[in-house]
């Protein structure tokens, strides 16, 4: 028997629900036996300088990765306000499969009966002939109680089970959930492919030393990396989340990781557990692919010559790609899918002066290069930027353009300032080499050229829509002055009050 499992079960304590505060959460779940879960993700994802940026429900990036893969299911754990949102956000994505869920109330949660509900869920769902694997995510409350996913079974009928805890109290931003899930998976075949022979990729082996590529693209870019590694004898490999469990084995055997995606630390563990080297930044602009075919290069033991070879290749084009599609304009720019640091570079490279660039992840060992690319040009990197930093970035520099999160495009139109959502019509753009470098040059001067566009409209609207103006009135609404005045007059007297309180 193992002496580490109760054998009456899983006891799981009352934790507090979703709508006490996070020290609160964080305190229940250390309590229930999730100390170590936290403090690895406290390692991996710090935070900071403010507590985390804001973002979408964290757990939407795990969801997102299950839902993309070939043969795998996921099944989520939480409250039903939680999974129904997550469930909407996936769809509205392009999700093409149902998510499941394992309901609870208090008295499942508390007893143990959640836990167990979820173990019946997970035996009714590990058919072969349709999963290759299932996935459990516990979301805040179920793992503020402690509910114990890793006491489910590692398999049912060759059907792999993989829980993870994604509580937004503990993984600051969607983007990192990704890594949380694709790190737990590259640990599960890493250990199948330690222990012996594995399945090879549906599109067979490579008879050429690959390139695993860590974070999610463009579809053409994993091509066009490709076609840039050919002169040195190398393949691009899988990209890291996969589409499927078996191009996991691909992606651990190959000859390097090129972490595209700075923030995937969980899953850069576990490439260097395999004893992978791993090269940071991305083949972006000119001087951003060159240093990243001659890391790339070095990394993977190939001779000076074949790299020369590849930049040879390769630069001409993207240098004249460059001048073709110039760029004019002073732009800031603010994300949190992780590329905002090569974006920046892109921009920079083909004219555009851009004198701030946020994103909501981590500075990390694998971000260092385009930091430092950048700040030798004088661009102010903030990571884990938030919403009002990006504002103040806005209205310190006076962009002609903004790229950024929806507020922040909201904000910048208010004011006038033409803008454009970085998710959709930035990363949704290919980014790498000669393709690359020319494709953010239509969108983006076409947004400059819009200022007359946002004058026109503001001074035909004018304040119609703002402050009291908002919402739709029959009539014309009457100020009332003297209610404001009273309504301050209260709250400057509670705040004296309160301020004597903390004087005795």
């Amino acid at each position: 028997m193992n002496p580490d499992v109760d054998p009456e079960g899983p006891r799981i304590p009352a934790a507090a629900d979703c709508h006490d505060g996070r020290e609160r959460m964080h305190a229940a779940a250390t309590a229930a036996g999730k100390g170590d879960t936290l403090a690895r993700y406290a390692a991996d994802y710090p935070k900071g300088p403010h507590d985390q940026p804001q973002s979408m429900c964290p757990a939407f990036g795990s969801l997102r990765v299950g839902l993309r893969m070939r043969r795998t299911m996921t099944i989520l754990s939480g409250s039903a306000c939680c999974v129904y949102g997550l469930t909407f956000t996936s769809h509205f994505y392009g999700a093409r499969r149902s998510v499941g869920y394992v309901p609870f109330n208090s008295e499942t949660l508390v007893t143990g009966k959640l836990f167990e509900d979820i173990r019946e869920a997970v035996y009714a769902q590990a058919d072969p002939t349709q999963y290759d694997a299932i996935v459990v995510i516990n979301l805040c409350v179920p793992t503020a109680s402690g509910v114990p996913l890793q006491l489910l079974p590692r398999e049912i009928d060759g059907v792999r089970i993989v829980g993870i805890d994604v509580p937004g109290f503990g993984v600051p931003t969607h983007a990192e959930a990704k890594d949380v899930l694709a790190g737990a998976m590259l640990r599960y075949a890493r250990g199948e492919a330690e222990a012996g022979p594995v399945a090879a990729p549906r599109t067979g082996v490579s008879d050429r030393a690959t390139v695993t590529l860590l974070g999610e693209m463009f579809p053409a870019d994993p091509v066009g990396i490709g076609m840039m590694l050919e002169p040195m004898g190398l393949a691009a490999g899988p990209v890291v989340p996969t589409r499927e469990w078996r191009e996991l084995y691909a992606a651990l055997d190959g000859a390097v990781v090129a972490a595209i995606h700075p923030f995937y630390t969980a899953s850069v563990r576990e490439f260097e557990a395999a004893g992978r080297p791993v090269v940071g930044s991305a083949p972006v602009g000119l001087d951003g692919t060159a240093a990243w075919l001659e890391a790339i290069g070095r990394a993977a033991n190939v001779s000076a010559d074949r790299i020369d070879a590849a930049k040879q290749r390769v630069l001409p084009a993207i240098q004249g790609a460059l001048a073709r599609t110039p760029i004019r304009g002073r732009i800031t720019l603010s994300g949190y899918e992780g590329s905002e640091l090569l974006v920046a570079r892109l921009l920079i490279e083909s004219g555009a002066d851009v004198r701030y660039v946020g994103s909501a992840c981590p500075k990390t060992p694998w971000s260092e290069p385009d930091r430092e690319w950048l700040a030798a040009r004088g661009v102010h990197v903030q990571f884990r930027a938030s919403l009002e930093q990006d504002l103040a970035a806005m209205r310190e520099f006076s962009p002609q353009l903004v790229i950024g999160t929806t507020p922040v495009v909201q904000k910048a139109k208010e004011a006038r300032t033409p803008a454009l959502y970085f998710t959709n019509l930035i990363s949704a753009r290919p980014l790498m080499g000669p393709g690359g470098a020319g494709s953010l040059a239509q969108v983006v001067n076409a947004a400059l050229g819009n200022q007359a566009r946002f004058d026109a409209m503001s001074d035909f609207f004018g304040e119609t829509g703002r402050g009291d103006r908002a919402g739709v009135w029959e009539s014309t609404p009457r100020l009332r002055p003297e209610f404001r005045a009273e309504t301050r007059r209260q709250l400057d007297k509670a705040a004296k009050k309160r301020k004597a309180e903390e004087m005795l």
